[in-house]
């Protein structure tokens, strides 16, 4: 049994089985999240027996097969190979901490699912297909495993963006059971306002996630502005068309008041002009939102290219005089493959 797996009621009543008084929960809860103990050895508080007891649980859920460091040494890829042989990938980005447009961040890129169903054709994952959904616990336990790395360095994870492997909108119960787990005060206490959800536009669940107003912020691949290109890019748009899509990010902003994001991979001749910029910024008018367009990461099954610095910029001005904000993402990791799209939880794509 992973631990993190267990919710805080879940763990108090394993204790309780175990007849352990009820305050060991909250001394197990904080070592975890706390502390970041991530061995039975290191509850010196416990008991022994306890600490004894605790080894029959698992620490890790997952190993780390894998690690590579970008260039610039500001993106570390890891592949985590799991108890059942299934391979997953996650990212830490680092930010310039001298730079004042970002202030030190350093940005977790987690997986929700092994592969992943969406088949988005640019993406590496989508490329894959779909193997499983993880559990609570494999999503909270990558967390974890880069917070044990940076609290090494006496440094702490500023930001947590549910986008590398899988559609998180699809495994949605145990995504938000890991992002209440986080987020637990007397545990973790992670923000909800510095998760990102990332979603390719399933709209039950994006209505569903503005029902029940959380500030967790929402993000949007939408990369087209008819449903006939969407779809040869998205196969999930012949089930959701983009109508659909932009009426459930209203209904979204109506119940939260909080912004949409949508990304945009800027793919060279294909929606990258002003002409293209133009008709997005027609859809999104009256939405709260903001647009993060980032050139497109080379895939090996995608022959699209990205788009240039020049052409970035001038549909980034095309949307902002339209009334529509936009930012241009930086490209991170691409020489490790762990670039937006390129997680593929593969050792031959890692090398």
């Amino acid at each position: 049994m992973l631990i993190y797996d267990l919710d805080f009621p879940t763990l108090t009543n394993l204790l309780k089985e175990w007849d352990e008084p009820a305050y060991r929960a909250k001394q197990v809860w904080q070592g975890l999240y706390q502390h970041l103990y991530n061995s039975p050895e290191q509850f010196t508080t416990l008991s022994k027996p306890l600490r004894e007891k605790m080894k029959t649980l698992d620490f890790a859920g997952m190993t780390p097969t894998l690690v590579q460091d970008s260039k610039d040494k500001q993106t570390r890829k890891t592949l985590f190979k799991l108890p059942d042989g299934h391979l997953i990938e996650s990212v830490l980005m680092r930010y310039d901490p001298d730079s004042s447009a970002t202030h030190g961040r350093r940005t977790l890129c987690i997986s929700t699912q092994a592969g992943c169903a969406m088949g988005c054709v640019f993406c590496a994952t989508g490329q894959m297909g779909f193997s499983r959904h993880l559990s609570s616990g494999e999503i909270v336990a990558q967390v974890m495993y880069y917070a044990n790395l940076l609290h090494q360095e006496d440094l702490a994870v500023t930001n947590i963006v549910l986008m590398g492997m899988g559609e998180p909108f699809h495994n949605y119960d145990n995504t938000m059971a890991a992002i209440d787990r986080l987020n637990d005060a007397d545990g973790y206490n992670f923000g909800a306002r510095r998760f990102t959800i990332s979603t390719v536009g399933l709209v039950p669940a994006i209505r569903r996630f503005a029902d029940e107003r959380r500030q967790v912020n929402l993000a949007i691949s939408l990369h087209a502005t008819d449903d006939k290109s969407r779809t040869e890019m998205m196969p999930i748009n012949k089930r959701y068309k983009i109508a659909e899509i932009l009426e459930a990010c209203q209904y979204y902003v109506t119940q939260t008041s909080r912004r949409v994001t949508f990304e945009w991979a800027l793919i060279h001749g294909v929606n990258d002009t002003p002409e293209v910029a133009k008709k997005l910024a027609s859809l999104l008018r009256g939405l709260m939102c903001h647009v993060n367009a980032i050139p497109l990461n080379p895939t090996a099954g995608y022959e699209g290219e990205a788009t240039s610095k020049e052409r970035a910029l001038i549909f980034k001005e095309t949307l902002e005089q339209a009334g529509i904000p936009c930012t241009i993402r930086m490209r991170r990791g691409t020489d490790i493959q762990a670039g937006c799209g390129q997680l593929a939880g593969t050792v031959s794509s890692s090398k």
